[in-house]
């Protein structure tokens, strides 16, 4: 059971709980091969494969395991990767890395996130923990958050404890006084949970539970996590 007594931070997932990523990625990777396909037409038909694209950046990961956490590098890397193996300009890659990320950013938020994150913010810091590379305030919605614990810049991703525990630091507060709320049974409860945190799982699929290990509590969406919490009144 959640102990609304000891939480005097939160820990918040970005991806797939503030907004839908999946969208976003698409516009982001369409809005890529149209700046590629007339510069570089070779590397955009890999871009335009499935199958070729996932194993460039498989190669790639394999390449540089220690850069596996992060997002940006990886990607920029297999756009580098792509443009070379058809023997087109290499240096397109980071002008082409450019145009992806910008439409990364034209996140869509779901409706219950800007009025939960108000609600939120206004009753305890708010540290983004997350392995994407969305930056908070390109975002719009950096003035929410006491701080930003993204995997690409700290180095390593969840359910590592260390990105937890930095969370929990740069919130001023324990570990064991964070919430942890995010929609990834293994990533956000099962990594809050090792690092001695209480954890809320977001789920807005209605997807079974598949853990011996259970998330102090689930929610459907952030308004029912501010109805959850405002128990505590």
């Amino acid at each position: 059971m959640l102990d609304l007594s000891r939480i005097k931070a939160i820990g918040l997932d970005l991806d797939d709980t503030l907004w839908p990523i999946w969208p976003v990625i698409t516009r982001a990777e369409a809005q890529m091969l149209e700046f590629l396909q007339p510069r570089a037409p070779g590397a955009a038909a890999v871009f335009a494969d499935p199958v070729r694209r996932q194993a460039v950046r498989a190669q790639v990961v394999r390449d540089n395991p220690d850069l596996s956490h992060n997002m940006s590098v990886l990607r920029l890397e297999s756009i580098r990767s792509a443009l070379r193996d058809n023997g087109e300009d290499v240096a397109l890659a980071e002008a082409a890395f450019d145009v992806f990320f910008e439409c990364r950013m034209q996140v869509r938020l779901y409706d219950d996130a800007l009025p939960a994150l108000a609600r939120l913010a206004a009753r305890y810091p708010i540290v983004a923990v997350s392995n994407g590379n969305a930056d908070i305030h390109r975002v719009g919605i950096g003035r929410h958050f006491a701080a930003n614990m993204s995997a690409h810049v700290f180095g390593v991703g969840k359910p590592d404890v260390r990105i937890f525990h930095a969370a929990a630091r740069a919130a001023g507060v324990a570990p064991h006084e964070v919430l942890h709320v995010g929609d990834d049974p293994e990533l956000d409860v099962l990594g809050g949970l090792g690092a001695g945190m209480q954890t809320v799982w977001v789920n807005r699929g209605g997807h079974a539970w598949q853990h011996a290990q259970q998330p102090h509590a689930s929610v459907t969406d952030l308004q029912q996590l501010c109805e959850l919490l405002a128990r505590s009144d």
